[in-house]
Parts: C-alpha cells; sequence; structure tokens
C-alpha cells in the first residue's frame, strides 16, 4: 500500500464518483479506478458499492476511512515537522482537550507560546478524555489534556488544575430551595441524573454514592456541558459536571457546589510515552511544564 492509494481513496470517498474524484486528481479515470481495485485486492475488501446516485462505501470501506485520514494525517504532519526543521520553530501544533477549564489553560498557553514563537500555527481538537487519549496514543495529537482518572501506561502525565464537581439543578426544582451554594450527595440520591459520557466517570459517580448504598438514577450521558445544561434547563434531570460547566449556564437553573464528600475533577497535561514529540510540540511541552515548575 502506498500513499497514492491513500489518497486515491480518500477523494473517491469524498466525491462519491470515480468521475468526479479523477478529475479533482487531474488523473484518467481507468488508472484511478485501477488503483482502487488493487487497494481492495491488498485489503481483500470491498471499499464501494455503486448506488443509484454514484459510489457508497462498505462497512469496510467506513472503517477504512478512519485508518486512511490517520495515515494521511500522519503523512502531512511529518513532512511539515521535518521540512520546517532548518527554518527555526514554525510548523503547527496539534493539540487536543476536554472540554471544562482545560479550553482555558490552552487559550493562556497558547497566548505564551505565540510570544516566542509567532510562525507557529495551532490545530485544536475537542472531545471527551477517553478520545483525547486515543488521538495522543496515534499520534494524531502530540499533546493533550484530559481529566482524572485515566491508565497511565503508554502516556507521560502531569495534574495541572483541580476544581470542584457541581449540581447543575433546575430552577423550579425541590432542591433550588436548600440554603447555601452546596450541596450534600445523598440529596441528589433520590433524583434522576445527566453526568458525562465517558465511561469511566459513570464508575467514579458510582463510587461516590456506594457509602449511601444507593445506584445514582443515572438517565443521560452526554458528551458536552452545553447539551447537559440546556437538558437540565427543561427540567429533564440534574446534572453533574465539573464547576466550570457554569461557564455554559445562561439562566433557567441553579449550580451548587457538591459536598460530602468532596469531590474534584482533576486535568491532567498528557503526550505519548512512546512517542517523540515534534520539535515544535516539545518546546510548547517543555514551556508548559516549566510555568507550573515555577509557579506561574
Amino acid at each position: 500500500m502506498e500513499l497514492r492509494h491513500i489518497r486515491y481513496f480518500l477523494t473517491v470517498a469524498e466525491e462519491g464518483s470515480f468521475t468526479k474524484a479523477a478529475e479533482r486528481l487531474n488523473i484518467a479515470q481507468p488508472p484511478l479506478s485501477r488503483q482502487i481495485r488493487d487497494l481492495e485486492e491488498e485489503l481483500n475488501s470491498k471499499l464501494f458499492v455503486r448506488k443509484a446516485r454514484g459510489l457508497a462505501l462498505t462497512e469496510e470501506g467506513t472503517r477504512f476511512l478512519q485508518y486512511a485520514r490517520r495515515i494521511k494525517q500522519l503523512a502531512d504532519q511529518s513532512v511539515e515537522d521535518i521540512s520546517k526543521m532548518n527554518e527555526g520553530l514554525t510548523g503547527r501544533l496539534y493539540l487536543a482537550t476536554v472540554e471544562g477549564h482545560a479550553p482555558e489553560l490552552f487559550a493562556n498557553w497558547i497566548s505564551e507560546f505565540k510570544k516566542k514563537y509567532p510562525m507557529v500555527e495551532y490545530e485544536v481538537w475537542n472531545g471527551n478524555s477517553d478520545d483525547v487519549i486515543k488521538r495522543v496514543h496515534s499520534g494524531l495529537n502530540e499533546v493533550g489534556v484530559i481529566t482524572l482518572p485515566y491508565d497511565e501506561e503508554g502516556l507521560d502525565g502531569r495534574l495541572i488544575y483541580s476544581e470542584p464537581w457541581v449540581a447543575i439543578i433546575p430552577k423550579d426544582h425541590p432542591l433550588t430551595k436548600e440554603k447555601g451554594d452546596s450541596i450534600e450527595l445523598k440529596k441528589l440520591a433520590p433524583y434522576e441524573l445527566i453526568i458525562p459520557s465517558r465511561r469511566s466517570r459513570r464508575k467514579e459517580i458510582e463510587n461516590w454514592f456506594a457509602p449511601l448504598k444507593c445506584q445514582p438514577k443515572i438517565i443521560c450521558r452526554m458528551a458536552h456541558m452545553l447539551n447537559a445544561y440546556e437538558l437540565t434547563s427543561k427540567g429533564v434531570g440534574i446534572a453533574i459536571y465539573p464547576a466550570s460547566a457554569a461557564k455554559y449556564v445562561n439562566g433557567g437553573v441553579v449550580i451548587k457546589r457538591i459536598i460530602k464528600p468532596d469531590v474534584t475533577a482533576g486535568y491532567v497535561l498528557v503526550k505519548s510515552a512512546e512517542r517523540d514529540l515534534s520539535k515544535v510540540a516539545m518546546e510548547f511541552w517543555d514551556m508548559v511544564n516549566e510555568m507550573y515548575d515555577s509557579g506561574k
């Protein structure tokens, strides 16, 4: 398999037509079709099927599309990194982050890094911690920020920030009448909850409730805090998220810090322990660590 096979496959998948893909690639259609057949023979799988309105990916083709995009991005990234090595610190930083307080952290870091290296460009991907970890392991993103807990195998990490968990409560809910800006966890037990979608997060929250000898009533898991807020504001349930979720709030809810136990969300700066960072990513990693070493 060669990179041209990847490029041809991606173009055909995007265009949904050999004719349009050939025009875009500036080659004749028969050689393009032949290259796709060669790729299918190597993979021992059909990647496309003909439909009334063009081509569609098979199940195997859909799976291969994920790998093809990764391969192309890594190839482009390697060419860019190597070609820029003799031109001073330029290039592109591939970063990945969760929601919550992490975007603010990255904004501060990028602002400082830009002062030193104004020619660097940035590509920032956003998702949950599990997705960020996968992208860092695969090399799609070099530096990421995730939330605890995580499997440390294959990763270098550093705890950089902690914040309390809060309950986001519909404004007409009985719990809004509780005095103060905090609420005991046991008082949430009878009510339906909306929590983050990360797989390990459910187990963590269940462990909070275990001493109360009850299971939390989880009715929905959401990847994005904004979506959780919208559901909460409509009275669907009480959302449990890190305190930075307050940034997404625009009325219709009451926020209370969860106590007894006092639970916190920790943010961790991570990179692969098995893959060297590009020159620009290594400078970024070192700068962030120096900022925390010096207490900035």
